[in-house]
């Protein structure tokens, strides 16, 4: 399989390069936005779980670069545990969003005044097994509402992956006690294969969710599908020729900047070339037997 190979299996890959997105998951927050216009009249907004930076690349676009009605007071603050390449306009926090230090330096760049917009396309390293992965997702979404309790302003937008499995109607009613509005986006750049999808949380709640007709506490939030319709699907395999156009292959935007899977990967690399080199040694010996005979 040639290096165009993933290329033509995920079109949102290919056009996330083409057009300088770090990783294709910049297409569901715009996606999104375009749905729920989540970045209208925002001004300071924070990017949670952040690395590589392609939500951050997002807001710096919307908010800063292409944005006509800027006034020169946006703030986009990105926080990630892992080192991430700078974007323009965009500033960084390495720190842990389960810390009182982060929320500190957050209100810091803000000068005490909180956000419009909270996001956080975090996620952990799936291991396959949706139970499990449901489940370590939740507890990272858990956090990052904790944080976002602080730190958002009363009518400001929280959005945050999920995971959708068999337990989520437990995380919805978390979220609806919460936020007064609350429905689920699935963006027409995540597969439809995917147990992925993004609550999309408006104006918070000062009191307690009452209960829902019925008597009951849990209430199903909307689903809502983002994205042109009509548009590319996420699990179809394209020609390398899109509208006609002529197919060149671009290297990633950005590669991680020290991903905790380094050490493994100097590791193996090591051990390949240990293994490439025994290999080397012994067919030189079978040559040297075999002109001796």
């Amino acid at each position: 399989m040639g290096r165009s190979s993933k290329d033509k299996r995920d079109v949102y890959y290919r056009l996330a390069k083409e057009e300088g997105w770090r990783a294709r998951s910049a297409f569901k927050l715009l996606q999104i936005d375009q749905e729920f216009r989540l970045l209208d009249g925002v001004t300071r907004a924070v990017d949670l779980c952040a690395a590589p930076g392609s939500w951050s690349q997002v807001l710096s676009k919307r908010m800063i670069k292409d944005n006509p009605n800027k006034t020169g007071e946006e703030k986009i603050v990105a926080v990630d545990l892992q080192a991430m390449a700078p974007v323009p306009g965009v500033i960084q926090i390495q720190g842990d969003i389960t810390k009182m230090t982060t929320v500190e330096q957050i209100f810091s760049h803000f000068q005490g005044l909180k956000a419009d917009l909270v996001v956080c396309d975090g996620a952990p390293d799936v291991t396959g097994l949706h139970d499990i992965d449901e489940y370590i997702q939740s507890q990272l979404l858990l956090a990052a509402l904790n944080i976002t309790t602080q730190i958002l302003a009363p009518e400001g937008k929280f959005v945050a992956k999920i995971f959708r499995g068999k337990d989520i109607s437990f995380l919805y009613s978390q979220l609806q006690s919460v936020f007064f509005h609350v429905a689920v986006a699935k963006p027409r750049s995540s597969r439809v294969s995917s147990i992925e999808a993004f609550v999309v949380c408006e104006k918070m709640r000062p009191i307690k969710l009452e209960p829902a007709e019925g008597g009951q506490m849990m209430q199903l939030p909307r689903f809502v599908a983002c994205g042109d319709l009509e548009g590319f699907d996420s699990d179809t395999c394209y020609p390398l020729e899109l509208d006609g156009r002529e197919y060149k292959y671009h290297q990633p935007i950005q590669t991680p900047i020290k991903p905790p899977y380094e050490q493994f990967l100097e590791k193996h690399k090591k051990q390949a070339k240990e293994t490439e080199a025994g290999q080397q040694n012994t067919a030189n010996c079978v040559n040297r037997l075999n002109s001796q005979v």
